[in-house]
């Protein structure tokens, strides 16, 4: 088990690559992917009216900044690389830990990547004009070109976020302008009774568009002083993410009005013809597009560090554990979870992939999935991992609580203020959007499950070749 007391990389360590604002760049970059340019008129067409969906968007808000602090309490107490896996390791034990970092390698993160890089070739071939069948290795190829550029260093993979992340910012406010300056004439009136299931389901939407901000805890001890720019980054990160959801919304209801984003396909592109007729579309598919990258990327980057601890605590992934001084990366994580997401992504978008699926269901006795269910492969890899990451992230909301007990002696560089009011509510939310997630998911839930379920015999031979040889593989080179 991972020992608390033991020393942790200082703020002169080779490892602290990673300044506050570099840290707020990551999250912003991984949670403001596509989901901002693909949930409101869903949210907003199960709602009331107006203001009752922009109040979604503000609890989602507060929810993150709520589960923010979960984190930035956790990770200045226990900042070892790999963020959740060290706390699930601590308070629930090694199998957990492994379990949890499993899941990220062959399901959660992977299929993260895959969706955003699905997002990222389906607006190119949109834009373009090309066959929608050139989604696919489109979206390989953002895989393989931003893992390149990581493994180069951690400069190149930070500079590449960064840079994708003003450019999405940016390109949100020229679509709050947009909204505002060239419309107002359209009602926030709700004209029509609402269809939708109500506000369960529009805050399922929300809760999703605002997914991720966690993940900067993955690169906790590489960020220079990380005891105060751990918990800023976190709470600034979120509430940025707030601010530019509400702004983007509200300015999508000023232009298009109330039930004009209800039945928009694509409000940000609708905004921005107001301003730049056709092009307005050309120019949203581009901020889509980068978006998606940049979301890409932070997964990518802060990903790879999870596999790091994952190596370094069990022999069977000990070859992951090995991290490059050079370069300042791990880069047979990189490569790996590469590969996986790869993989994925040929799984879910190829026919050949679906028929192999298909019979594999067949071969155990079970129906085929339900594929046309799904809206290609974005939609298919969000349902598929999404009843998994939930219930990790669960897991996470109690470890804190639970650590609370295990540890009452430990420093807590940052304690949640309102304990233990935050994580209960987090706690809360979670368990709402696991319920959600697995009524969604349905039988393609398998595809995140039966991975997991894999990982319970591969411990249990990392445990036996541990028993037999003895010790612990170094996490350096």
């Amino acid at each position: 088990m991972t020992d608390p007391h033991a020393r942790q990389p200082d703020d002169d360590s080779p490892h602290a690559h990673l300044g506050l604002w570099d840290a707020v760049s990551i999250i912003i970059g991984i949670v403001v992917g596509t989901a901002i340019f693909k949930t409101p008129q869903y949210v907003f067409a199960n709602v009331h009216g107006p203001w009752l969906g922009m109040g979604c968007w503000l609890l989602g808000g507060v929810l993150a900044l709520l589960g923010s602090l979960c984190y930035a309490e956790l990770a200045t107490t226990y900042p070892r690389m790999g963020g959740d896996y060290v706390y699930l390791t601590r308070a629930f034990g090694r199998s957990v830990g492994f379990l949890f970092g499993w899941a990220q390698l062959t399901v959660i993160l992977t299929g993260s990547i895959g969706a955003m890089a699905y997002a990222f070739g389906d607006y190119a071939v949109e834009l373009f004009g090309w066959n929608p069948a050139n989604s696919v290795w489109l979206a390989v190829g953002s895989v393989v070109v931003l893992t390149i550029l990581n493994m180069i260093g951690v400069v190149f993979g930070k500079a590449a976020q960064n840079v994708l992340t003003v450019v999405k910012v940016l390109g949100l406010a020229a679509i709050v302008v947009a909204g505002f300056v060239w419309g107002g004439e359209a009602s926030w009136a709700s004209q029509q009774p609402m269809a939708g299931p109500g506000f369960g389901l529009a805050m399922v939407f929300v809760l999703y568009a605002y997914g991720g901000w966690n993940d900067a805890a993955f690169v906790a001890a590489e960020v220079r002083h990380r005891h105060r720019n751990m918990p800023l980054a976190l709470i600034l990160g979120t509430a940025g993410i707030t601010a530019i959801y509400l702004l983007v919304n509200a300015a999508f209801l000023w232009g298009l009005g109330f039930e004009g984003v209800k039945a928009s396909r694509a409000p940000a592109a609708d905004v921005a013809q107001l301003a730049l007729g056709a092009w307005g579309s050309k120019g949203i598919s581009l901020l889509v597009m980068a978006s998606a990258l940049g979301a890409i990327n932070g997964l990518i980057f802060t990903g790879s560090r999870i596999y790091v601890s994952l190596g370094a605590d069990h022999r069977i992934f000990a070859w992951l554990g090995r991290w490059n001084a050079q370069r300042a990366a791990p880069l047979r994580s990189l490569l790996t979870q590469s590969a996986i997401a790869l993989f994925l992504i040929l799984l879910v978008g190829t026919e050949a992939g679906r028929n192999g699926v298909d019979a594999v269901m067949r071969f155990v006795r079970l129906n085929p999935l339900p594929w046309d269910q799904y809206f290609g492969g974005f939609d298919t890899l969000v349902a598929a991992t999404a009843p998994v990451f939930w219930a990790f992230f669960l897991l996470t909301g109690y470890s804190l609580m639970l650590l609370r007990a295990i540890d009452p002696d430990i420093h807590r560089p940052f304690s949640a203020p309102f304990y233990p009011l935050e994580p209960i509510l987090f706690c809360g939310m979670c368990h709402f959007m696991l319920f959600s997630a697995i009524s969604y998911a349905q039988g393609l839930a398998l595809l995140g499950l039966v991975p997991l379920a894999i990982g319970l015999p591969l411990y249990a031979i990392s445990q036996w070749s541990a028993g037999r040889q003895g010790g612990k593989p170094s996490a350096s080179e």
